[in-house]
């Protein structure tokens, strides 16, 4: 597993470096910072939705299904105190017609993801999977 190192940068702004690979991201608060980068709250989800993506890759590798273009739409909320991530909701789009089966498949393979397996069960996922016509 890779390791990363946080910096406090300042004004609620924070810097993540991948120490293999050397790459950065930066992450603000949204309430009290710049707000102009990514907020914690929005890599936890994206953590989940890239993790369920990687899994459906995983199985599509395998069965020789192409799932390029699909594309997960993330929302979270916090509770009203602000003390936790209260919920967090995806919206899978998929991009291309599946057959029932390779639906199944993937879907299944996105529910076992274990970062969405990680969080304590009052913290609501939901997820849904929009196929085109």
């Amino acid at each position: 597993m890779g390791k990363v190192r946080i910096k406090y940068d300042e004004i609620q702004h924070c810097t993540a470096l991948q120490l293999k690979n050397q790459k950065t991201v930066p992450v603000d608060c949204p309430y009290t910072g710049k707000g102009l980068e990514f907020s914690s709250g929005e890599l936890v989800g994206i953590g989940v939705a890239t993790c369920m993506l990687m899994s459906m890759g995983t199985l599509a590798m395998r069965n020789k299904i192409d799932i390029s273009d699909t594309v997960v739409d993330v929302d979270f909320s916090l509770t009203k105190n602000f003390s936790r991530i209260d919920s967090i909701d995806l919206i899978v789009n998929m991009p291309s017609k599946f057959t029932k089966v390779e639906r199944i498949k993937l879907e299944r393979a996105a529910e076992s993801c274990p970062i969405k397996h990680s969080f304590h069960p009052d913290v609501k996922i939901s997820v849904s999977y929009n196929y085109p016509e």
